[in-house]
């Protein structure tokens, strides 16, 4: 054996096609499994870190809501976790896939209705923005109680008012038009009387004694001029 043949018998030999297979199959699970357990790292740190600022939140005392930089749904996951367990309430805000967020709150002191509106419309909810938005609901609530007291106001004096043809012009001129109602509370006011004479003068006001002795009178009128009409018929 001369020296070229001891070479090549000492060097190894190249592998077969199904060994470089296996080898390259082997190298692409240990890529994964080392990815996953660095994801799985960052996972856990990702919910320690949440974990530290739930803590801090609930010892502060002071602040009313924490609000977490915006993130994806497997770490808003994991967010809502850490809170729920903690005794918290969590809502989210923002757009799913751009700037979705969470803000976390103590169970006894949640969002108020403007701090929702004005998230859920994607505003920035800030101590000015609030006394902003307290002013505004003032404002509306003043207005509102004016006119409430208006509206009762004007039913006191509609009350103490008498349904007269005026009164009747002025409830519903602005239904039937001005001329009509002007004329509608002018045959009002006819129907109160009876031609030309008004109604209270046709009321009866005899006493009941008196109407009785009337009708008795005129029925004994009557009696004796029957007798005088047939004492004449007996004299012919």
């Amino acid at each position: 054996m001369d020296l070229l043949d001891s070479i090549l018998n000492s060097m190894q030999k190249p592998p077969s096609a199904s060994e470089a297979q296996k080898n390259a199959m082997k190298k692409q699970k240990e890529a994964l499994e080392r990815k996953k357990k660095e994801e799985k790292n960052a996972i856990n740190k990702f919910r320690k870190r949440v974990e530290e600022k739930v803590i801090n939140f609930i010892k502060d005392g002071t602040k009313p809501y924490y609000e977490f930089e915006p993130m994806d749904q497997m770490y808003r996951t994991i967010v809502r976790e850490v809170v729920e367990t903690a005794g918290l309430q969590a809502f989210s805000f923002g757009v799913d896939g751009e700037d979705r967020y969470i803000v976390i709150y103590t169970k006894e002191a949640g969002p108020s209705e403007d701090e929702l509106s004005v998230r859920r419309a994607g505003g920035v909810w800030d101590e000015e923005k609030a006394a902003e938005m307290a002013q505004k609901r003032l404002a509306k609530e003043k207005e509102k109680a004016e006119e409430q007291e208006e509206d009762k106001n004007k039913k006191r004096k509609r009350g103490g008012e008498e349904l007269s043809g005026t009164f009747y012009k002025q409830k519903y001129a602005h239904l039937i038009g001005q001329e009509a109602a002007i004329d509608a509370a002018h045959r009002t006011n006819l129907n109160k009387s009876y031609g030309e004479v008004p109604s209270a003068n046709k009321k009866d006001q005899r006493s009941i004694e008196q109407t009785m002795a009337d009708i008795r009178a005129k029925k004994m009128k009557k009696v004796e001029i029957d007798k005088e009409n047939s004492d004449d018929e007996g004299q012919t």
